[in-house]
């Protein structure tokens, strides 16, 4: 599977978000059928990992630009 195939099934991390939302909902408002119970935990569990993912990206890509921003700002010092 090429990268841009992941993305378009890949939900961004807003629509995970809906999605989990939604599946909590369900759940608490006990509209969840039994059967379904296993299948929609399962799905939870996708997207909270999905979602951790997303955000360990974004701390790891906003610490490099502020690095490299403090980097940059050193340089000019000199």
């Amino acid at each position: 599977m090429n990268e841009t195939t992941q993305n378009a099934e890949t939900p961004s991390f807003r629509a995970a978000m809906e999605e989990l939302e939604g599946i909590l909902e369900r759940i608490e408002g006990e509209e969840v059928d039994i059967d379904r119970l296993a299948e929609e935990l399962r799905r939870a569990a996708q997207l909270l990992d999905l979602c951790r993912g997303k955000i360990r990206r974004a701390e790891i890509e906003v610490t490099q630009i502020v690095q490299s921003l403090e980097q940059e700002e050193d340089g000019n010092e000199e």
